[in-house]
C-alpha cells in the first residue's frame, strides 16, 4: 500500500517537534552542566582553602608553641636573677650586720677609734669603702641583670600574644572555609539534581523522537517500496547496464604512507622521572580529601560535605595536592595546599611545559593540581569518589603557568 501524503507529513512534523524540544532540552542541559562544573570548581576551590586553612594553623600554632617556650625559658632566666639578688642583697645585709657589731662598719666611730695610728685609720676607711663598694656594685649588677630578663619576659610573652592571635586568625580562616565549603556543597548538589532531572528529560524526549523518526522512515520507506514496484520494470535494464559500468570501472590502486612516530628526544632528570614514576606507581588509589603524605597514602579527613558523603575519612589515598607530596618526596618537599605548590618552583608559560612540571586550575582562586606527563597527557587525583588516573590535559579555567619544581 501506497502511504498518504498527509501521513507522512503528519509523521514529520511530530519528529520535528521532537527534535526541537531535544534540542531545547540539549541546551539547558548543556547550561546545567557548565553551572554544575563551576560550582565543582567552587567546590574544590573551598576545599582547597580548607587546606590552606590548616596548614596556615598548624603554622600558628608552631610558632605559638615556640613563643610559649621562649616565653617560659625567659621567666626561668627572671627567676633565676631575682634569687641571685635576692642572696646578694641578703649578703649584704649580713655584712652590714657584722661588721657594725665589729665596731667596723662605715659611718661606725668605733671602726676609725681602734686605729693605732693615722695610717692604720686611714687604711681602714679605705678598706671599708673599697669592700662595701664592691658589694653595692654588685647589687646594682644584679638589678640590671633582672630588668634586661624582665625585658626578654616580657618581649617573649608579646611574641606568644601575637602567636596566639594569628592561630586564631587561622582557625577563624578554617571555620569561614568549612562554612563557605559547605554552602557550595549545597548549591552543587542541588544543581546535581536539577541536572539529572534535565538529563532523564532529555532521554525520554530523545527516545521519542527516535521512535517518531522511525515511523517516519517507515512510511518513507514503504512509498518509495511502491514506487520502486511501479519502476521496477523500467528501471531493470538500466540498472543491470548501470551495474555493469560500475563494475568495469573499480580498481585502481591507492594506499598512503603514515610518517612513524618520531620518538621524544632528550631525557628528563633523574629527579622529574622518579617523581614521575612515584605518582604512576599510584594509579587506581582512591581519592581521599586531605589525604597523602611523601611516605605515601593516608587516611582522609573531615570536611562537613561532599569528601564527608563518599566517606573521604574512612579511605586511604589521596588528594591532588597529597599526590604531588609523594610524587616529589624525598627530593622536593612540598605544603600540603595546591596554591602554595604554585610558588614552590619556577613559572614557565603551558607553551613551555615539560614532563614532570606542575599544572594547576582556579583563575579566581587554585583548586586543584596534577603532574604534566608529556604528549597532552598528566595524572591527577581528581576529586571523592575517584581514583588516581592518568588524563588528557584540561585548558578549561588552567592557570597560564606551569610550576618547574626541579631543572
Amino acid at each position: 500500500p501506497n502511504p498518504s501524503d498527509s501521513e507522512i507529513s503528519s509523521g514529520q512534523a511530530q519528529a520535528n517537534a521532537k527534535a526541537g524540544e531535544v534540542g531545547q532540552l540539549t541546551n539547558q542541559l548543556a547550561e546545567a552542566e557548565t553551572r554544575l562544573a563551576d560550582l565543582q570548581d567552587q567546590v574544590e576551590l573551598k576545599m582547597e582553602e580548607a587546606n590552606k586553612a590548616l596548614v596556615d594553623q598548624q603554622t600558628a600554632e608552631d610558632a605559638a608553641s615556640q613563643a610559649q617556650a621562649d616565653a617560659d625559658a625567659a621567666r626561668r632566666e627572671s627567676d633565676a636573677a631575682a634569687e641571685q639578688i635576692e642572696a646578694a642583697r641578703q649578703q649584704l645585709d649580713g655584712f652590714i650586720a657584722g661588721s657594725y657589731q665589729q665596731g667596723s662598719t662605715m659611718g661606725s666611730i668605733s671602726a676609725y677609734l681602734g686605729s693605732t695610728s693615722p695610717q692604720d685609720l686611714l687604711a681602714r676607711a679605705q678598706l671599708l669603702s673599697s669592700v662595701s663598694g664592691s658589694q653595692l656594685n654588685g647589687l646594682q649588677l644584679m638589678e640590671q641583670a633582672q630588668t634586661e630578663k624582665s625585658n626578654k619576659d616580657a618581649a617573649a610573652r608579646a611574641a606568644l600574644e601575637v602567636a596566639q592571635q594569628k592561630q586564631a586568625a587561622a582557625e577563624r580562616a578554617r571555620r569561614t572555609a568549612d562554612a563557605a565549603q559547605s554552602a557550595a556543597v549545597q548549591a552543587q548538589q542541588g544543581q546535581a539534581a536539577q541536572t539529572a532531572t534535565l538529563e532523564a528529560s532529555k532521554n525520554s524526549v530523545e527516545q521519542q523522537l527516535y521512535t517518531a523518526q522511525q515511523r517516519v522512515a517507515g512510511l518513507q520507506g514503504q512509498r518509495q517500496r511502491y514506487q520502486d514496484w511501479l519502476a521496477q520494470k523500467q528501471r531493470e535494464d538500466d540498472e543491470r547496464a548501470r551495474q555493469a559500468a560500475l563494475a568495469a570501472g573499480k580498481g585502481g590502486s591507492g594506499g598512503g604512507g603514515g610518517g612513524a612516530v618520531r620518538p621524544v628526544t632528550g631525557s628528563a632528570s633523574a629527579v622529574v622521572e622518579r617523581a614521575v614514576a612515584r605518582a604512576m606507581s599510584q594509579l587506581g588509589m582512591p581519592y581521599a580529601w586531605g589525604g597523602g603524605n611523601a611516605g605515601g597514602p593516608t587516611r582522609g579527613i573531615h570536611d562537613g560535605g561532599v569528601a564527608d558523603a563518599y566517606g573521604d575519612y574512612r579511605k586511604i589515598g589521596f588528594d591532588c595536592s597529597g599526590l604531588m607530596i609523594y610524587a616529589y618526596g624525598g627530593a622536593v618537599s612540598l605544603p600540603h595546599y595546591s596554591g602554595y605548590q604554585y610558588d614552590a618552583g619556577r613559572k614557565v608559560p603551558l607553551s613551555q611545559m615539560r614532563r614532570g612540571d606542575l599544572l594547576f586550575w582556579g583563575r579566581s582562586g587554585i583548586h586543584h593540581v596534577a603532574m604534566y606527563l608529556g604528549a597532552g597527557m598528566m595524572i591527577e587525583a581528581p576529586e571523592s569518589g575517584m581514583v588516581v588516573r592518568v588524563t588528557p590535559v584540561r585548558y578549561g579555567d588552567i592557570l597560564p603557568y606551569a610550576t618547574r619544581l626541579v631543572g
